[in-house]
């Protein structure tokens, strides 16, 4: 006989894992997107505080990221891959209350050793995660083992082009980090199992010069998640924008991904009024709103 413990456990994971096969179900999606924010926009704040400030957008979907601080009770308690089957339990029952999803984690290392990924995944799988999201590219053999047992997806994340200075003191590109072009993602993957691809981070994109579109459609079919931020020009320096102020063409961007048959998730990592954000965000799940209502 279960205890009483262990039964609201089992309930609660299985809000997490339901509809696993179809991951993001429709119930949790915006405008035919399963659209909602990346935790560490609200990285101010706990992830009980994010939970509650996803909601507040209007969107219905979370990406974790490991190292967040629990709640605000419990600020020493971090929230990540090691987490006990209580904790989940704990973070499981707050996305429930509040109708959030989660449905990615990340950005997270994953270990180059079957013991050390496993956990990872685990975590993911208990859950209910769509994928996870990591720029650990020596470990894909192993990654791409484990998402195949777990069907879940591995999405590689590019941040921005990195440079440093030559013998000369002149800026130059740092050739050791290459995750950043997408076309080398998409040599990376292109004869891996359909599981492993891209988190296209499409404000990253722009700081190193690549239109999203561009970046997408270099990506084709390996397009698994996406970061996605508006961006006043391409290049360094700019902050992220409320969608349709910029250049992305976040219109264009989301007729791409139909295009594409895409149908993972889309964090908003907005960096940006860190303090109070979700006015902003709540702006850019209204643009995608928007959109679809005038694309049927």
């Amino acid at each position: 006989m279960k205890s009483p413990r262990l039964a609201s456990f089992l309930a609660v994971l299985a809000f997490g894992l339901s509809a696993f096969a179809d991951p993001i179900p429709v119930s949790h999606q915006v405008g035919g997107f399963a659209i909602g924010c990346q935790a560490y926009s609200f990285n101010r704040f706990t992830l009980f505080e994010a939970i509650e400030k996803t909601e507040q957008t209007g969107s219905k979907v979370i990406e974790f990221y490991p190292g967040q601080p629990l709640s605000p009770d419990r600020r020493n308690v971090k929230w990540d891959h090691n987490a006990s089957d209580e904790l989940i339990q704990e973070v499981l029952t707050k996305l429930q209350k509040h109708g959030i999803r989660g449905v990615n984690y990340g950005v997270v290392g994953i270990p180059n050793d079957e013991a050390g990924a496993r956990k990872v995944f685990d975590f993911a799988k208990k859950l209910g995660l769509y994928g996870i999201t990591t720029e650990s590219t020596e470990s894909l053999d192993v990654a791409e083992k484990l998402a195949k047992e777990f069907d879940l997806r591995v999405c590689i994340h590019e941040h921005a082009k990195r440079m440093k200075k030559d013998a000369a003191g002149q800026m130059v590109e740092d050739t050791s980090y290459k995750v950043w072009n997408p076309a080398y993602v998409a040599e990376l993957v292109k004869n891996r199992d359909k599981r492993i691809g891209a988190c296209a981070d499409i404000g990253h994109w722009q700081t190193s010069g690549i239109r999203a579109i561009d970046g997408l459609k270099m990506l084709q079919g390996r397009v698994l998640s996406l970061h996605m931020k508006d961006r006043a020009a391409l290049g360094p320096g700019q902050h992220d924008a409320i969608f349709g102020t910029g250049i992305a063409d976040i219109g264009g961007v989301l007729a791409e991904l139909k295009t594409q048959g895409f149908n993972g998730n889309i964090s908003i990592e907005y960096e940006f009024n860190w303090d109070n954000s979700v006015p902003d965000i709540a702006q850019c799940i209204g643009f995608v709103r928007g959109w679809a209502s005038k694309a049927q």
